[in-house]
């Protein structure tokens, strides 16, 4: 037998024995296939991982006070709202609880940066770093799997499985993450009973969640974690059952669902037009939004995190407006060139940029999830179908310049050797009331790796595979 053969049959019953599952792909509700994984740890710079883990607490109070400019988030949401429906309804949303008054101060963010490796075309000898793909405020996903893989990783090290050549030339670095989410969620739902003085076990969380979710026992594990860990109850609900099941109850319109008083309201949906097909999911949105339950995350948050925001925050002077010059300069090192495709002759000069030589860039549309991506050769016809005020829901990105390493990725059981490419992210964990900050830290990492050939980089969205960081 092929020793990697052997690797593989001893790591997907490790995988299924300890949780590394999603539904498969027909939806059934009572069966589990293992979730697609990195058969062994992939070559990571210990630098370039550190750095990360830096940056994050300085992106969480990036967040947080852009989302609390109103003026800005105006500004912007104005103009983007008029080209595109999803953000404009979400906008709505903010604009609609702004005007009657936010009543809940705390807020509670558990976000990801993401991040490739890009290397300088200065010639061979050139270092990699950090350049952020995206920065997520909703609904971030893969904490607890992200986990238990690192855990996998960790076992076919002890069992001597992993390659020597591998073990010889880094070191697998533990990963938190299955800890970091839950104790977000704790953290705000203690301060919540703290403030209103309802003791914990009349009140309760809600994960907003999509019907038939495939990676429930992701979600899962944060459930257990908080409950056994934190003695905190946690209802899984999806937007059609909060609109048919909930009340707001007395002036400052308290959140009650299944007889519970909900502190907490997690979304892991609402980040995409289809979670929306009826009036009855946007009232729902509107409910929990105009709730004095914490939202994670509230409109704000989520507007903080669309594409357009990225752009804008990457533009000279601006992320200066929200963090202190040294925490600028450093956020600002991860920054590609990020481009706006409006009607100005800086949008302009970029639609020419990409049409001369799309190989260089990337089209993103507001929108999370995997697949929504427009990549170089594919531009030109794709900017061609749009109209000038069309383009302004999109952004222009520099490609980043990865180098593929070689690896083998294990889906539905069978062996894939390429050469692949990893996206690295790290959760941020941020809890605040007004201007005092309560938590702000990193909560451990992400790591999915995909084909070399591959642009898009979700799991769920069947483009990637789950991995752990072998420092080197």
């Amino acid at each position: 037998m092929d020793p990697n053969e052997f690797v593989k049959e001893t790591a997907v019953d490790w995988a299924l024995s300890h949780g590394l599952v999603i539904r498969p792909p027909d939806g059934t509700l009572y069966s589990v296939v293992h979730a697609p994984f990195a058969l062994f740890p992939t070559a990571y710079p210990r630098e370039c991982y550190d750095h990360a883990f830096h940056l994050m607490p300085l992106f969480n109070k990036m967040v947080d006070n852009v989302a609390r400019d109103g003026l800005f988030l105006s500004e912007i949401m104005d103009s983007l709202s008029k080209v595109d429906d999803f953000v404009a309804k979400i906008y709505d949303v903010y604009k609609k609880v702004e005007a009657e008054g936010v009543l809940q101060k705390i807020n509670l963010g558990l976000h990801r940066s993401d991040y490739l490796l890009h290397t300088p075309l200065d010639g061979p000898g050139s270092k990699p770093v950090l350049q952020q793909v995206e920065l997520n405020t909703i609904a971030s996903s893969f904490s607890s799997l992200s986990n238990v893989v690192n855990q996998l990783h960790r076992y076919l090290h002890d069992s001597r499985l992993l390659p020597e050549s591998l073990t010889k030339r880094g070191k697998l670095v533990e990963n938190t993450s299955i800890q970091g989410i839950p104790k977000g969620i704790a953290s705000a739902f203690k301060l919540y009973s703290q403030k209103t003085g309802v003791a914990e076990e009349k009140l309760a969380v809600i994960m907003v969640v999509q019907p038939g979710e495939r990676n429930a026992f992701d979600q899962r594990w944060i459930e257990y974690t908080l409950l056994n860990k934190f003695k905190v109850r946690l209802f899984r609900k999806t937007l059609a059952e909060i609109g048919k099941e909930a009340n707001l109850v007395g002036d400052d319109r308290r959140l009650f669902i299944n007889g519970f008083e909900i502190a907490v309201t997690y979304f892991r949906a609402g980040y995409a037009p289809t979670d929306y097909p009826t009036d009855l999911e946007w009232d729902a949105r509107l409910l929990v939004e105009r709730s004095y339950s914490v939202k994670c995350p509230t409109a704000a948050y989520h507007l903080v995190g669309t594409k357009k925001l990225q752009q804008v925050l990457a533009k000279s002077g601006i992320v200066e407006k929200y963090l202190d010059k040294k925490e600028a300069a450093e956020v600002r090192t991860s920054f590609t060139g990020l481009y706006p495709l409006d009607d100005t002759p800086e949008g302009h000069a970029a639609v020419e940029k990409a049409l001369k030589d799309p190989a260089k860039y990337v089209m993103k549309p507001q929108r999370e999830g995997g697949g929504n991506n427009i990549y170089g050769k594919d531009i030109p016809g794709f900017l061609s179908k749009l109209t000038v005020n069309e383009r302004e829901a999109f952004i222009l990105m520099d490609l980043i310049n990865h180098v593929p390493v070689e690896n083998i990725m294990v889906r539905n059981g069978v062996l894939i050797k390429a050469a692949v490419v990893s996206e690295f992210g790290t959760y941020g964990i941020w809890l605040s009331e007004g201007d005092e900050v309560h938590l702000n830290e990193t909560g451990g990492y992400l790591m999915r790796t995909k084909s070399h050939e591959s642009n898009e980089g979700g799991v769920a969205a069947g483009f990637a595979v789950l991995d752990s960081p072998l420092l080197v």
